[in-house]
């Protein structure tokens, strides 16, 4: 008996096993379940194309948590129209502000262009005064001049009416007409007096005018072109801590007197400080996307005046921490000789733009947007040298696109001979102006 339920469980472990190697075979080839206890009642995929597959039966947790998303309560649907209602009203409010935002722009750009017309209306006035005034002065000087005249006129008129008249006593006396004996007045030759050469208009006066005005003119169209870059002016304020040693700072850290010994003495020297080189750097990059300031340089006879980005080397005198000298650095110098050029990557170009006299302030103008480096006489506004993406070759990087932020430089130079260090640089505050 024992032997039979044996057998018959070897018998039905057996079919089991080749039961479970069909079924194995076949969801092998349809990718399906490998369950034992699903063995028996498993139809293979193959069997019943038409047939749909069922997926596996779901939580009734998650079953509920569908049916609640897909069937929101009242609650929460009228919970969602008020937040809607909401989010609309504050969009709708938005776009009602943005609207008057525009209008407003248009109607205040109309009252910038009537102030902007009043002020050149103001400008053009004042010059209509004094236009008037100087044709009204020469008007004058006509005057008098043709008084002056024509009272010479009146005399060499009445002299000529005397010779006529003892001209014509002559000439019927030579006739025989009458009796010639004391008929006559001696007439003495008139000569012109030397007075009557100075009687002209005052031609001197009148080129002295012409110079003047022609001056007033250039000096009107440089600060004209001024205007729109002081809009874009920059306060410059120098970095005590890049300071050379014999470099002193004011109290607003814009005027830089050099001395020729240390002004202090530091037991240790900052990293950032200049350690041989006689130069110092703004406190704050050059602002984006365009920035002017300006550099009064008449008290120093040899200086310069430049940009640089804040990786300029600060140690040593070799060309890394010279300004000009290296890729690093751009700018304009005034050196021993008088001799004023623009600096960039140790190649340099003689500046024409302050000729023929030496500027007594530059100004420098950054646009970051153009790749754009712009020195000027900031007196004339003469262009002392441009770096741009059109630029002469003499420098090897023809299209400048800087690629950090900008800081102010300045540097004091050695000048001829045994000439004194100039003793002053002042960067001038444009906000005051």
């Amino acid at each position: 008996m024992a032997e039979k339920k044996a057998l018959s469980v070897d018998n039905g472990q057996s079919a089991l096993a080749q039961s479970a190697q069909s079924a194995g075979l076949a969801a092998s080839s349809a990718g399906t379940h490998n369950a034992l206890q699903d063995i028996i009642s498993f139809t293979p995929l193959d069997s019943n194309r038409d047939a749909v597959v069922q997926p596996f039966p779901r939580s009734p947790k998650l079953l509920r948590k569908l049916a609640n998303a897909a069937q929101p309560s009242q609650e929460q649907l009228t919970r969602r129209v008020e937040e809607l209602q909401a989010e609309r009203s504050k969009t709708e409010a938005r776009i009602q502000s943005l609207k008057k935002r525009k209008a407003d722009l248009s109607r205040n750009t109309e009252t910038m262009k009537q102030q902007v017309r009043e002020r050149f209306e103001s400008m053009v006035c004042v010059l209509q005064r004094d236009e008037q005034s100087v044709l009204d002065c020469l008007e004058l000087d006509l005057r008098q001049t043709k008084a002056k005249l024509d009272q010479v006129l009146k005399d060499w008129t009445q002299h000529r009416d005397q010779v006529d008249k003892n001209l014509s006593r002559v000439q019927r006396a030579l006739s025989r007409e009458e009796d010639a004996k004391g008929q006559w007045e001696n007439v003495s030759p008139k000569k012109p007096d030397a007075s009557e050469k100075e009687i002209r208009l005052n031609e001197e006066r009148f080129k002295k005018l012409l110079k003047t005005l022609s001056s007033i003119s250039k000096q009107l169209s440089a600060q004209l072109q001024r205007k729109t870059l002081l809009l874009d002016s920059f306060s410059v304020v120098i970095d005590r801590q890049s300071c050379h040693s014999q470099i002193s700072v004011d109290s607003e850290g814009r005027g830089l007197s050099f001395s020729v010994t240390p002004v202090a003495a530091c037991a240790v020297e900052h990293p950032l400080q200049f350690d041989k080189v006689c130069c110092a750097l703004g406190l704050s990059p050059v602002p984006a996307p365009r920035s002017y300031w300006e550099v009064d340089v008449r008290c120093c006879p040899a200086w310069s005046v430049g940009v640089a980005y804040s990786n300029l080397d600060r140690k040593g005198r070799d060309k890394a921490s010279k300004l000009g000298r290296n890729r690093n650095s751009w700018c304009v110098e005034l050196n021993r000789a008088d001799q004023l050029s623009a600096w960039h990557n140790d190649r340099h170009v003689a500046c024409q733009g302050a000729m023929p006299t030496l500027p007594g302030k530059v100004g420098v103008w950054v646009d970051y947007n153009k790749g754009q480096l712009v020195f000027y006489d900031a007196d004339t506004m003469g262009v002392l040298q441009k770096f741009s993406a059109a630029v002469t070759t003499v420098f090897d990087r023809a299209h400048h696109q800087f690629t950090e932020p900008l800081y102010p430089a300045v540097r004091f130079l050695r000048p001829a001979g045994n000439a004194v260090w100039g003793s002053h640089l002042e960067l001038c505050n444009l906000n005051s102006q």
